[in-house]
């Protein structure tokens, strides 16, 4: 990959109850182009998920190892288990060319982005997407209507929220989000709408677009 390389990194941030998770996975069901990179984690393998394909599963004490080693573009501790996603994973997609999709907190996203502030091919790729609802209130609604939380979650992941929407301005988009179907058109459009700039489209000599 170089600063002129057309792939993107496509960030994606949101509270929790926002719908990001079936956004992004809406995204990437209808956009070949569109690839996840697999993230690593030191929690045990669930009932059916294979490491290299669900997650990298790592000791502890591996995980430290590569974070020691600043193998990490962003890391984080949820839960008491520790989650990662690897530079290498990453640029090695976008120098082959392929768009990556990352769903990341905003502490994520910071980390990523003072990143790229020293690396141009980063740079290059970077475009961040926040997506929240428009008010708090639809928040809280929309966490009460998934009935998979108590009250007192509900209240954790409501304060949280609180300082993730005030980050929201440091972001390239902010969806405000509706429906499911309004969402995903609006995140196709972002993506259409950075794929068109000038340093991503390629022109060979007879004009024609070579991507």
């Amino acid at each position: 990959m170089n600063p002129g390389n057309s792939a993107l990194l496509f960030l994606v941030s949101a509270p929790s109850g926002a719908g990001k998770t079936t956004l992004c996975s809406g995204l990437l069901a209808a956009d070949p182009r569109l690839s996840r990179v697999i993230t690593c984690t030191t929690r045990p393998p669930r009932a059916g998920e294979t490491d290299g394909v669900d997650y990298h599963f790592l000791t502890p004490a591996e995980f430290e190892r590569q974070v020691a080693d600043g193998a990490f573009l962003e890391h984080a501790e949820v839960y008491a288990n520790r989650y990662g996603t690897r530079r290498r994973d990453v640029v090695g997609r976008l120098r082959s060319g392929g768009d990556v999709l990352l769903t990341v907190d905003v502490q994520g996203v910071a980390s990523i982005r003072a990143a790229a502030a020293s690396d141009p091919e980063l740079a290059s790729a970077l475009v961040t997407v926040f997506v929240t609802p428009a008010t708090r209130r639809e928040l809280e609604e929309r966490l009460r209507g998934r009935a998979a939380d108590s009250d007192e979650v509900i209240r954790r992941r409501l304060a949280a929220a609180d300082g993730e929407v005030a980050a929201a301005a440091g972001f390239d988009y902010l969806i405000v989000s509706g429906t499911r179907e309004e969402d995903f058109s609006r995140a196709r459009a972002i993506l259409d709408a950075e794929r068109c700039r000038t340093r991503r489209v390629r022109l060979d000599f007879d004009g024609e677009a070579a991507r």
